[in-house]
């Protein structure tokens, strides 16, 4: 038995090409690992709040010194952060606004890295303590990003998702993209067939710790 994050940032809801991918590698992880516990975060602008000063200051205070919107601010950082320490896998599905991650899951990212908790400052640097874990990112574009196009340059999304990940220390990093979404239906199908394909082949790393 294991435990599994699955984190959405799409504002297709379940239209969401890249929650469709991202869903069948949860599928794959439930059927390898009975039992397995599946924890579901679905960040839209209701549910994600961006990091505000009654969080940071609330960081810094001692429980008794803080005040109720301080102390409620840490409450739900905290508990962000107890869901990503709790998952031996993380999967991520992040399509692509404006050449890079949604602000919800920029915002929830904003809650995950804390100094002190999930990183640390040592003489050597900065050390990520959320080591071991395994992280699936599905990534969706209107267009395409990847190989040779011309626009690969302009893709801010996947090198910001692995400099912090890495960052917290997480460098088992796998991305499946969903391309050409937005060129034509036949494109369109054709790049999410793909990506569904490219899924299929991580099978084997979906066997979660015991």
């Amino acid at each position: 038995m294991g435990s599994l994050l699955f984190v959405t940032s799409s504002l297709m809801g379940e239209k969401s090409r890249s929650r469709q991918v991202a869903a069948d590698y949860v599928a794959i992880a439930r059927a390898a690992n009975p039992g397995v516990t599946v924890v579901e975060r679905h960040l839209t602008p209701d549910t994600i709040p961006h990091l505000g000063m009654d969080a940071l200051a609330g960081f810094g205070a001692a429980p008794d010194a803080r005040s109720p919107a301080q102390t409620a601010a840490v409450a739900f950082a905290d508990a962000i952060i107890e869901e990503v320490e709790a998952a031996d896998t993380i999967v991520l599905a992040a399509p692509m606004y404006n050449f890079s991650v949604p602000s919800t899951l920029k915002a929830w990212l904003d809650h995950v890295a804390r100094a002190g908790r999930t990183f640390k400052y040592t003489a050597n640097g900065p050390e990520g303590q959320l080591k071991g874990k395994r992280v699936i990112v599905v990534v969706s574009r209107g267009g395409f990003y990847t190989g040779d196009s011309p626009f690969k340059g302009m893709d801010f999304q996947e090198p910001y998702l692995r400099a912090v990940l890495g960052f917290l220390g997480i460098t088992d990093v796998s991305f499946v993209q969903v391309e050409g979404q937005g060129i034509g239906p036949d494109v369109a199908a054709k790049g999410l067939a793909a990506a569904r394909t490219a899924i299929a082949t991580l099978a084997p790393s979906a066997q979660l710790a015991a």
